[in-house]
């Protein structure tokens, strides 16, 4: 059954006190780029260093006699679930393809849970989840098809207005839709004018391609900087897909190029260490593909990146994804 506003409200109780209430913070660079004010909200300072844990603790909690959990995942629902459930001394199994950054397995590793490499895309990921669901009586938290995931992102929705109820325009990042449904019906709830965009990256672009055909399709996944938007939103989606379909104003696609100059931007005029799938609303601003009319918020969404990888970006050299190949380039502003 599709998440309510009441449903996000209870989601909040649950998560008090571990994973709510993140800091939303002033952006002066992007704000004099803009001409309006832009706020950031800071999830990559929760406690597994993303967002997700807002829904894994809200999923997990809603369990009843669970003999353990599994999942698939680009890295930080795995992250969220594995801390959820060494809080209630579930066993956790977290499924994911060999795309997944090194960094973000052995963050999951580090929370006692078992991790399986099943081959190059989500969906073998995925099929490994439901076969120890079928096999061994796990129980699967979909990373974004859920209703008590998509409450649990939802909260944010909440604080963003709760703080500030004059925004006009959220940019929230994309991939299988549980944190754009949740934040965008928590925010149309509250106020029904506001603008919501959805950004995500041009390569691999799930849930984009889904509303663009009108009905969910398989995209091939292609390594990115925003490697956590990455993955399919399943052919079965229940909820995500429509939710997304009938609240976002529109997706805008961004470039890996974009990318990593708006990484380069956020760390070097706001000295924020981010994932590549936290700049995409940022990246999108600076190249003028969104326009504001008001006070704006993006989503700073996870810090659980390969930082070998960060510091070739901060220091301008090049960057191979797979079979793209990027320039380098040092920072020089962004005028």
């Amino acid at each position: 059954m599709q998440p309510t506003l009441a449903d996000i409200l209870a989601a909040a109780r649950v998560i008090t006190g571990v994973a709510d209430h993140t800091p939303l913070v002033p952006s002066p660079f992007l704000t004099a780029h803009t001409g309006h004010e832009v706020l950031l909200k800071l999830e990559n300072i929760q406690p597994i260093g993303a967002f997700k844990l807002r829904g894994a603790l809200n999923a997990v909690a809603a369990l009843d006699g669970a003999q353990g959990v599994t999942c698939c995942s680009t890295g930080n629902h795995g992250r969220g679930v594995a801390y959820a459930a060494q809080q209630r001394g579930l066993r956790a199994v977290i499924c994911m393809s060999n795309l997944v950054p090194e960094a973000k397995v052995n963050g999951i590793k580090a929370l006692g849970a078992e991790v399986r490499i099943c081959g190059s895309s989500q969906d073998e990921a995925l099929a490994e989840a439901q076969r120890l669901v079928a096999e061994e009586g796990l129980t699967e938290i979909s990373p974004f098809d859920d209703p008590h995931v998509i409450a649990g992102q939802g909260t944010i929705g909440l604080e963003l207005l709760a703080a500030r109820p004059d925004l006009r325009t959220l940019l929230i990042p994309l991939s299988g839709g549980g944190l754009a449904a949740g934040v965008a019906l928590a925010a149309r709830r509250i106020s029904p004018d506001i603008r919501i965009i959805g950004l995500t990256m041009d390569r691999g672009a799930a849930m984009h391609d889904s509303l663009k055909a009108g009905h969910p399709v398989e995209v091939v996944e292609r390594a990115s900087l925003a490697d956590s938007l990455g993955g399919g939103i399943g052919m079965d989606n229940k909820l995500s897909f429509a939710m997304c379909r009938d609240l976002l104003d529109d997706v805008i696609l961004v470039s890996e190029a974009e990318i990593y100059h708006a990484m380069q931007a956020l760390y070097y005029e706001d000295r924020i260490v981010a994932e590549g799938a936290c700049v995409v609303g940022i990246a999108a601003l600076l190249n003028g593909k969104v326009a504001l009319d008001g006070p704006a918020a993006t989503i700073i969404t996870g810090r659980n990146m390969d930082m070998d990888m960060h510091a070739r970006i901060m220091a301008g050299q090049d960057v191979t994804l797979g079979d793209l190949h990027l320039p380098g380039q040092v920072y020089k502003g962004t005028s």
